[in-house]
């Protein structure tokens, strides 16, 4: 499976207007943050897992040239925003694109694209089939997620495993049963959003900690913060098996 870090920013992880901090002022790309993303390609298929408003961004400059399904983590814009751009894959592909999420998910999708789901379609709007997930493990184009239940601040949200790779983002608690569930993960993938805590996601110190917890191989930090840092200066500080992720990153798993 090869894991393409399409955004590895918030909202807060952009470059901001008017700011001097050394993050926006960087000249090195690794420091140019995307709203938060991942592109996974396991055999032919090709899954990514939210669309964020820089969603049409990021396929063009990964030159993503199919898509079989998107999966959502959760509702918030910062993950969903970008749903309105499938319409160029339903044009090529000629097929509604199948979009996974839990329940309350889909319906703030309705609620917030609700020109997709009228009764009277205009000509050349997102095409989609919406598939309800719940805790139990479901497959995507024959490739198996099984969801992690995770809390960003008192909202239940859904990281996922696939195989032997862990993702998750927008968390700052994981039960002791939802890690069994992440143990054995070769490759982790965790939000780290600045040093100071913060109310609904980890800090740095917390995501390495639960990565000490869990071991797995290699860990990659992303939902990442301008507040946090400089790339080439965080990246040093870091133990040897965890990185700090970036955009446009590859991975193999």
């Amino acid at each position: 499976m090869k894991v393409t870090f399409l955004g590895t920013g918030t909202s807060q992880g952009v470059p901001v207007i008017g700011c001097s901090c050394e993050v926006c002022r960087s000249v090195d790309y690794r420091d140019k943050r995307l709203r938060v993303s991942i592109h996974l390609q396991v055999n032919d298929k090709s899954i990514i897992i939210d669309t964020g408003p820089d969603f049409r961004q990021q396929v063009l400059r990964e030159r993503i040239k199919t898509l079989d399904a998107l999966v959502f983590t959760h509702e918030h814009k910062d993950h969903t925003a970008g749903l309105d751009d499938i319409r160029a894959y339903n044009f090529l592909q000629n097929k509604d694109m199948p979009v996974y999420g839990e329940e309350r998910v889909l319906r703030q999708l309705k609620q917030e694209f609700s020109y997709i789901f009228a009764d009277f379609k205009y000509p050349g709007i997102p095409r989609v089939e919406l598939y309800p997930v719940t805790e139990t493990p479901f497959e995507v184009e024959g490739v198996t997620f099984t969801p992690i239940r995770v809390m960003h601040y008192k909202l239940p949200i859904f990281g996922y495993r696939i195989g032997d790779f862990t993702y998750i983002t927008d968390a700052n608690y994981i039960s002791e049963n939802e890690k069994e569930k992440i143990r054995g993960s070769k490759v982790i993938v965790l939000n780290a959003l600045r040093h100071e805590p913060h109310i609904s996601h980890f800090s740095l110190q917390e995501a390495i900690k639960v990565l000490d917890e869990l071991q797995p191989e290699q860990a990659y930090l992303t939902h990442i913060s301008h507040l946090l840092g400089q790339h080439r200066h965080i990246e040093q500080e870091l133990p040897e098996n965890i990185h700090l992720a970036y955009d446009g990153l590859q991975i193999e798993v």
